[in-house]
């Protein structure tokens, strides 16, 4: 009585680690967050009648008024000095 006990509970454990295997492997993977510079960035809009701003130097605009805007993203480069 007690190996037929033994033996149905190995494989009830086997069979429940086979499953929590398989759930591992095929569960959908999170996306990688996005970084803090790229979400700082405001959006821009494109509103019929907002002035165009004119820009001399370098300067900081928040809320630009544009047709199209990039992929939001930051790169990195390494450069050998």
């Amino acid at each position: 009585m007690p190996l037929n006990f033994l033996a149905a509970l190995a494989i009830s454990l086997a069979i429940s680690v086979v499953s929590a295997v398989i759930q591992l492997l095929v569960a959908p993977k999170p996306k990688a967050p996005q970084p803090e510079a790229a979400r700082d960035l405001e959006e821009p809009t494109a509103e019929a009648g907002r002035p165009v701003q004119i820009i001399w130097g370098t300067v900081t605009v928040k809320g630009p008024n544009v047709l199209w805007f990039g992929e939001k993203s930051n790169k990195q480069y390494r450069v050998k000095v």
